[in-house]
């Protein structure tokens, strides 16, 4: 069975920092673009933060220079370092994955965490 499952989330004080971390586990195939998005209450999902098979990122830019995004293809993870945290970083966060298993083409959502900054 395919699934992506992420750790890390937590409640911390605005200025701290938390590690996420998303592991995709199975026959997953090649995996291409990893990333990261977050929904908050009451809003839609959002982007985070991206990196692509060649370890290019880009990010939201509400969390340019605090959040950092990387990858450990070794081990099928994908990481987000947030730094500086504030209180609208407040969400549940999901990593994502594009990968493929010959000319087929997916992507795959894990089941999200809970990250709560308290001001």
């Amino acid at each position: 069975q395919v699934q992506l499952v992420e750790s890390g989330g937590g409640l911390v004080q605005a200025g701290g920092s938390l590690r996420l971390s998303c592991v995709a586990s199975g026959s997953i195939g090649k995996i291409n673009a990893m990333g990261w998005y977050r929904q908050a209450p009451g809003k839609q999902r959002e982007f985070v933060a991206g990196v692509s098979s060649g370890e290019n990122t880009n990010y939201a830019d509400s969390v340019k220079g605090r959040f950092t995004i990387s990858r450990n293809n070794t081990k099928n993870t994908v990481y987000l370092e947030m730094n500086a945290l504030k209180p609208e970083d407040t969400a549940v966060y999901y990593c994502t994955v594009g990968a493929q298993i010959g000319l087929q083409r997916y992507n795959l959502w894990g089941q999200g965490t809970q990250v709560t900054v308290t001001s």
